[in-house]
């Protein structure tokens, strides 16, 4: 487990086995899914611990993030498997944790879960019951 952005957050997973391309799929204002065929299609990362296995896409994307964290429709954390260039720089200028995570860790979430995350922390994150 590594701890790319630090932060504290707590809440329900939304979880997709589909990488995300977040200039082309989420739109800024409302932290939704566009595109249809994404898992996550017209569902809303916003207050979220969003838990995907990496980013693709243009490295315009992580200004996508930056904006949706501008709009306050952003995810309260992002769990990876991969730490890609985009999400990196876009959580970083957001403050959004990111924590990358190896897929045996990855397959044990579950969307609807409630965890915690502080990357201070032994266990960086905890599921709640």
């Amino acid at each position: 487990m590594k701890i790319l952005v630090k932060g504290k957050a707590r809440g329900t997973v939304l979880k997709s086995n589909d990488p995300i391309n977040f200039l082309g799929t989420v739109d800024k204002k409302t932290g939704i899914i566009s595109d249809k065929h994404h898992e996550l299609y017209n569902k809303s990362i916003k207050d979220t611990i969003l838990v995907f296995p990496s980013g693709v896409g243009s490295s315009v994307g992580a200004y996508t993030i930056y904006s949706v964290k501008s709009n306050e429709s952003a995810p309260l954390a992002m769990v990876c498997q991969k730490a890609d260039l985009t999400v990196a720089t876009g959580c970083a200028l957001a403050n959004i944790p990111l924590v990358i995570i190896n897929d045996d860790k990855f397959q044990s979430f579950q969307t609807g879960q409630q965890v915690s995350i502080d990357t201070e922390s032994s266990d960086p994150i905890t599921l709640l019951e």
